[in-house]
């Protein structure tokens, strides 16, 4: 095995032990011992649990970022891009479940950066810019868009963690509704919301 494939079999077990055990869950030992190599191995080519964990994290955040990103600049009608950035969202679910769980997860050797909330924070940013325009074209207040888009995404984000779980009812009803939540929600809209309790 060359060097090259040697670092992406640890990757790849790496990645399936982080998701399964955790950052805390996981050892050097029990990564050397799947993949068939001594721990020295390990350590050559990442420097430790750490390093490899890093490896990995930062591909899933460059994986899920692009998909997201490259949703949100598919189309200019507003509608549309929420229905594809809830798919890009449920896509990568679907197909790096692995992946997703090592994202969700909080573990000390992230920082800032690189964690699911810094992630969907970023997504956030992007999708306040959509909210904006929206806001503006139906006579509200552009100022409010950064708080819409923080609950816009925390909701999709909560529903795919859930969806990772129980995988029905199927990706394009889950992204349906919602969009169908979102979309209705906003049509409702109030210019000035004021808690009735108060």
């Amino acid at each position: 095995m060359t060097g090259k494939q040697r670092r992406e079999q640890l990757l790849d077990v790496g990645r399936s032990l982080f998701a399964e055990k955790g950052f805390e869950g996981t050892s050097v030992e029990e990564i050397a011992a799947k993949a068939g190599v001594s721990k020295p191995v390990v350590y050559e080519h990442f420097g430790g649990k750490e390093g490899l964990y890093a490896v990995v994290i930062d591909r899933e955040v460059e994986s899920l970022l692009t998909s997201i990103t490259e949703a949100l600049t598919a189309t200019e009608r507003s509608r549309e891009l929420l229905e594809q950035a809830a798919l890009a969202l449920l896509d990568y679910i679907e197909s790096s479940s692995d992946g997703f769980r090592i994202l969700v997860r909080d573990s000390p050797v992230t920082s800032g950066s690189g964690t699911f909330a810094s992630i969907m924070s970023d997504v956030g940013s992007q999708v306040e810019h959509i909210l904006a325009a929206e806001f503006q074209s139906r006579g509200f207040t552009d100022k409010i868009a950064p708080l819409y888009a923080q609950m816009l995404v925390g909701m999709v984000a909560l529903t795919g963690q859930w969806w990772l779980d129980v995988r029905k009812p199927r990706k394009a009803e889950v992204a349906a509704h919602l969009v169908n939540l979102a979309w209705n929600g906003l049509s409702g809209l109030e210019a000035k919301p004021k808690l009735t309790s108060r």
